[in-house]
C-alpha cells in the first residue's frame, strides 16, 4: 500500500521553521526565500487540514498540533541520518568540536590521543574559536564554552569548577617558599585577558588594596597570557585544572593558594547529537576525563 508522505521540502521547512520559531530563521538555514518557507508550510497546512504555526511575538510558535508533529518529525529525520550513516561507505565518522582556544590549547589537546585509543574508529575535527557557533545550523556536533551557563537550545554538560589562582615562573617563589603572600604580588607585572576587572577581584578576595590593575599587558586570550606568565612576562590569573600539566611539570608555579570562583567551561549539544554514536562517544569521553577537574571546584 503506497505511504501518504507529504514533500519532503515540506517537512524540512516546517522543522526547521520550527527549531528557529522563525520563518526568517528557516528560510537563512535553508538558502530560499521566506516566502518559499511560507509556501512549504501553507500547502503542508492544508494537505493535513490542521493549522502548524501560529503567530508570536517574535516570529511564529507551534501550536499543539505543531508540537506533536513536530516531535514525529523530528525523530523520522533523526533516524534517517542514521540509517543513511550505516549503510553509507565506510570510512571514519568525524566528529566536529568547537573549542575555546585556552580549553583546546592547555588540556584538550594533550587528551586527545587518550580518546583516539579508545574509539580508533573516529575522528576529531578541531575548531578553535572564541566564536560561539549555532549548533542547529550545523555549524559543528559540539562546542566547549566558557560561562556561566544558560546557552538558548542546547543541553549543557559542566566540564570544569573555575578556580583562577595567581601563577607565574617557579623561580618567583624564591627559595622554600610554598606560595607568597597576596601584598608581595604588587610587585610583579599583571598579565590580562580582560580589562583588569579579574585581578581588581582576586586583589579584593585577598584584601589587597591600592594595586593599580590598570598597569600590564593585555593580550585578551587566556591560553596566550597563561603562556606569557610561562615565559617569565609576568603573572597571571589561571584556572588550576586547565594549567595541571604545566604545574606537574614544573613549567608554571601558584604564588598564592587564594582562589577567585569565576565560571565553568561547558559541552553544549543537541539532543539529535546525543543519540548519534560517535558525538555520544566523545560527550561520555569528555565527561569522564573532565570528573577530575569538577571534583576539584
Amino acid at each position: 500500500m503506497p505511504r501518504r508522505l507529504p514533500p519532503l521540502n515540506a517537512l524540512r521547512a516546517f522543522e526547521v521553521a520550527a527549531r528557529h520559531n522563525s520563518f526568517t530563521g528557516a528560510a537563512a538555514e535553508l538558502r530560499v526565500s521566506h516566502a518559499a518557507i511560507s509556501r512549504h508550510v501553507r500547502a503542508l497546512e492544508a494537505r493535513l487540514g490542521v493549522t502548524l504555526f501560529r503567530k508570536a511575538a517574535r516570529g511564529v510558535e507551534l501550536t499543539e498540533a505543531g508540537a506533536k508533529y513536530l516531535g514525529v518529525i523530528s525523530d523520522a529525520f533523526d533516524a534517517i541520518a542514521q540509517a543513511t550513516d550505516d549503510v553509507a561507505q565506510p570510512k571514519a565518522a568525524q566528529i566536529r568540536v568547537s573549542v575555546e582556544p585556552a580549553f583546546a590549547a592547555t588540556w584538550l589537546i594533550h587528551r586527545l590521543g587518550a580518546f583516539r585509543d579508545a574509539y580508533p574508529q573516529y575522528d576529531i575535527v578541531l575548531e578553535v574559536s572564541p566564536r560561539l557557533v549555532d549548533l542547529q545550523k550545523d555549524e559543528a556536533d559540539l562546542a566547549i564554552r566558557y560561562g556561566n551557563g544558560g546557552w538558548p537550545g542546547v543541553q549543557e554538560d559542566a566540564l570544569t569548577s573555575c578556580r583562577l589562582y595567581p601563577v607565574g615562573q617557579p623561580k618567583l617563589l624564591g627559595d622554600k617558599q610554598t606560595e607568597l603572600a597576596p601584598a608581595e604580588l604588587r610587585r610583579f607585572v599583571l598579565l590580562h585577558e580582560d580589562d583588569g576587572s579579574l585581578w581588581r577581584r582576586w586583589f579584593a578576595q585577598a584584601g589587597v588594596n591600592d594595586v593599580d590593575v590598570t598597569r600590564g599587558p593585555r593580550i585578551l586570550e587566556t591560553g596566550l597570557t597563561i603562556e606569557a606568565a610561562i615565559a617569565g612576562q609576568g603573572i597571571a590569573l589561571a584556572d588550576e585544572g586547565l594549567i595541571g600539566d604545566a604545574l606537574a611539570a614544573g613549567r608554571v608555579a601558584k604564588l598564592s593558594s587564594i582562589p577567585l570562583a569565576d565560571g565553568r567551561y561547558y559541552l553544549l549539544s543537541l539532543k539529535a547529537a546525543q543519540r548519534r554514536p560517535p558525538t555520544a562517544a566523545f560527550r561520555k569521553w569528555l565527561l569522564q576525563e573532565t570528573a577530575a577537574l569538577r571534583e576539584a571546584g
